[in-house]
C-alpha cells in the first residue's frame, strides 16, 4: 500500500511501512453470491473484505443519526456541520454501544435483510445474531489494542463471524480497522491467549472475588498486546487495511488478530462490531437477550486456578 503519510501509528508505536510488513486488504467482493469461492477466502486469508457491500445513502443515513447523537451530547464542535463529525476537544468519546440501543436505523441495517441475508447464505443455514451491538465512535487518540475476539465471546460456538462497517470514508489517519495477515493460521502460537476467557475469575484468589462481588470487575483486558509494530515482528505477516470507504465491510473469523490504528485527526471515527453464528450452534449467554450481560458482575465464570 502506498502512502503520503509520513508516519502511521496503532497505540502510539509506529508500524512499519515497508512493503513485508504493511499492505492492502484482498478484495473479496467479486465472489458474493459464490458461496464455496467465499468459504476458501476465508479460510485461506481469514477475512472477507467486501467494499461496496452496502448502499453509500444508507451508510450515510446511520451516520446522519449518529452524529445528530453526538451533537445533542454537546461531543461535536458546532462550528462545524455535525455530518463531519468534527470532534469537540473539550469531551471525550470513544465506547458508545448507548447509541445503537434505540437506533432503528442502525438495527435495521446491520441486522437487516441485505446483511443477515449474505450470512445465511454464507452459512447454509439459518443465522443468529448477538443482541448486543457495539458502536464505536472514536475520538482523536490511540487505537484499539491487537486481539482476537475470541477471548471475549467464545463461550458458545467458535464458528462466529465479526463483521466490522465504518459509518463513513475512513482514510489511514482516521483510525481504521488492521488485520495481521494470516494470524488465523497461527493459533498454535498464541493458544495461552487463545484459550483466555476475560470474565473468568480465580475463586481460590480472595482479592478478585471481592473484586468481583463488589462492582462486576476483574476482567482481563483481553489484548495480545500492546505494541503492533513488535507483534508484527513476532508472528509475522504484514498489518493489512485499506482507505475505507462508506458503504465498505469486513468479517473475519474470532482467531484473527486485529486491532485498529490511531485517529490522528480531529475528527470522530464511526464504526460497528456485530456478529453472526448459525442458529443451530450454541451461543455465548453474555451477549444475548433484552439486556445482555456482557462484561458485567453477571457475565463472570469463576473457577480454581
Amino acid at each position: 500500500m502506498t502512502t503520503s503519510l509520513a508516519a502511521i501509528t496503532s497505540c502510539g508505536h509506529a508500524l512499519d511501512l515497508s512493503e513485508s510488513a504493511f499492505g492492502e486488504l484482498v478484495r473479496s467482493d467479486a465472489y458474493i453470491g459464490q458461496t464455496e469461492a467465499l468459504h476458501e477466502r476465508l479460510d485461506r486469508d481469514g477475512y472477507l473484505y467486501l467494499p461496496g457491500f452496502f448502499e453509500r445513502d444508507d451508510i450515510m443515513a446511520v451516520r446522519a443519526s449518529l452524529t445528530q447523537g453526538l451533537a445533542d451530547q454537546g461531543l461535536l464542535n458546532p462550528i462545524f456541520p455535525q455530518i463531519e463529525a468534527v470532534w469537540n476537544p473539550e469531551r471525550r468519546t470513544a465506547f458508545r454501544p448507548d447509541l445503537a440501543q434505540k437506533n432503528p436505523i442502525l438495527l435495521n441495517l446491520v441486522y437487516g435483510e441485505r446483511l443477515l441475508g449474505f450470512y445465511e447464505t454464507f452459512f447454509g443455514e439459518n443465522v443468529r445474531h448477538f443482541d448486543f451491538t457495539w458502536l464505536r465512535a472514536v475520538g482523536p487518540g490511540m487505537g484499539t489494542h491487537p486481539h482476537c475476539d475470541l477471548v471475549y465471546m467464545g463461550r458458545g460456538t467458535r464458528d462466529v463471524l465479526t463483521c466490522w462497517i465504518p459509518y463513513g470514508d475512513v482514510p489511514l489517519d482516521l483510525g481504521g480497522l488492521i488485520v495481521l495477515e494470516n494470524s488465523h493460521s497461527k493459533s498454535d502460537r498464541i493458544r495461552a491467549y487463545l484459550d483466555t476467557d476475560v470474565d473468568t475469575y480465580c475463586e481460590n484468589r480472595p482479592e478478585n472475588v471481592k473484586k468481583v462481588k463488589e462492582d462486576g470487575g476483574w476482567s482481563h483486558p483481553g489484548w495480545l498486546s500492546t505494541n503492533p509494530a513488535t507483534l508484527q515482528k513476532k508472528l509475522g505477516g504484514r498489518w493489512l487495511t485499506t482507505e475505507w470507504s462508506a458503504g465498505d465491510l469486513i468479517t473475519f473469523k474470532m482467531n484473527m488478530v486485529h486491532g485498529s490504528l490511531d485517529n490522528a485527526t480531529d475528527r470522530v471515527r464511526l464504526s460497528s462490531d456485530t456478529r453472526y453464528q448459525k442458529a443451530s450452534e450454541p451461543v455465548d449467554e453474555r451477549w444475548i437477550g433484552s439486556n445482555p450481560a456482557g462484561h458485567s458482575r453477571a457475565g463472570k465464570r469463576g473457577r480454581i486456578c
